[in-house]
């Protein structure tokens, strides 16, 4: 469990072949996005209080990360634009949407100083509910990393959590996209409808991000 600030240590969880992976690792790209993440009141203050959470399988992902490193990049306040807070965690054996509203709950009041939303959803069970909301069906997540692997972008396809001494990444398709503040599609399973109202939205706000056609 993890306390107060966390060492300067990582790792890396990936996917390959559909199997996780955790590595230690101490490569430029890793450092760099970790020395970004201490520097946001937001992450390191949710990080900070990891024990809080206490849900199975759980991170800290998507668009906060990818959006207080785009604010690191383009010298913007590290909170500009942050709307929200996704945590995402994975538990089979309870999938009932009341519980998933508890939890959901439970962590807004305990990050209740944060002046963003939290958003917790049970990747377990993102298949009853999906093609209500994007119109077409998925299969059930098996982990979620696998569910990481889906996100819209390969910059925000990212997770952070503290694992004991260390910070834990799940990079699905690595880190030059996310620092190098290049959006591009991650076709796995989202439509150009999805992907396109995506960026329409971030390039208002980081008008210098390098936008990845979804044709390319």
């Amino acid at each position: 469990m993890c306390h107060g600030r966390i060492q300067r240590n990582i790792v890396l969880c990936g996917i390959s072949q559909a199997v996780s992976r955790k590595i230690y690792v101490s490569d430029k790209l890793h450092l760099e996005l970790q020395a970004i993440v201490y520097k946001s009141p937001l992450l390191s203050s949710v990080l900070g209080k990891w024990d809080e959470i206490a849900l199975p399988d759980s991170w800290l992902v998507a668009g906060a990360v990818a959006q207080t490193v785009w604010n690191h990049v383009f010298g913007f306040p590290p909170v500009y634009g942050i709307q929200d807070i996704d945590i995402v965690y994975f538990d089979p054996d309870d999938l009932s949407e009341a519980s998933e509203a508890e939890h959901s709950a439970r962590i807004r009041a305990a990050f209740s100083e944060l002046k963003v939303w939290i958003d917790v959803k049970n990747q377990a069970r993102v298949h009853y509910w999906y093609e209500a909301k994007f119109g077409y069906s998925i299969n059930p997540y098996t982990s979620t990393t696998e569910a990481i692997s889906t996100f819209p972008t390969t910059a925000a396809a990212v997770g952070l959590r503290p694992h004991h001494a260390a910070l834990e990444l799940c990079t699905p398709y690595g880190l030059a996209d996310l620092l190098g503040a290049v959006v591009r599609p991650n076709k796995k399973q989202i439509t150009r409808e999805i992907y396109e109202k995506k960026i329409g939205r971030w390039i208002k706000l980081w008008p210098e991000l390098t936008i990845v056609d979804w044709d390319k």
